[in-house]
């Protein structure tokens, strides 16, 4: 199980992505999933100048994560996927059922969002599809750090 964590994060990478999760998991490698970034080489040196020596970043689009996740989830390293939005994980989600344990970390306010949790805030429609992977056999809780308890998605 080398893929320890697949997590919805707006902010993509940022400290609490590589100090809060990176370094208590121990991973070795992040798939930044995201199509405008990986079409961006400015916006991936940004994302770099954040990761530890150490720790390789992966810049995927949706399609090319889905179609490499087998190979990161059999490899040899652990590591973990990393979306900006619902929509981009549960397109990986329909592409391969090894996304089974999703995490919600900060999804902040936008036009249209409830706040769920003070880092969750979610459209009616998001809410919805969260509720279908959920259906679907996914395990979905937010959780903004490893050391505070996971949420349930029937909480929010």
């Amino acid at each position: 199980m080398p893929i320890v964590l697949y997590r919805v994060d707006d902010r993509l990478i940022h400290g609490q992505v590589i100090i809060g999760w990176g370094r208590p998991l121990g991973v070795e490698f992040i798939v930044l999933v995201d199509d405008q970034v990986r079409s961006s080489p400015w916006e991936q040196d940004l994302y770099r100048m954040s990761v530890p020596a150490g720790v390789e970043v992966i810049f995927a689009s949706v399609e090319e994560a889905a179609h490499r996740l087998a190979e990161w989830v059999v490899g040899g390293r652990k590591g973990f996927v990393l979306t900006g939005d619902i929509d981009s994980m549960a397109r990986l989600r329909a592409a391969n059922t090894a996304v089974d344990r999703i995490n919600l970390g900060g999804l902040h306010h936008k036009p249209g969002r409830t706040e769920r949790l003070p880092f969750v805030y979610l459209t009616d429609e998001e809410l919805r599809a969260l509720q279908a992977l959920e259906a679907g056999g996914a395990q979905i809780t937010a959780q903004d750090v490893p050391t505070s308890p996971p949420v349930a998605l029937r909480s929010l």
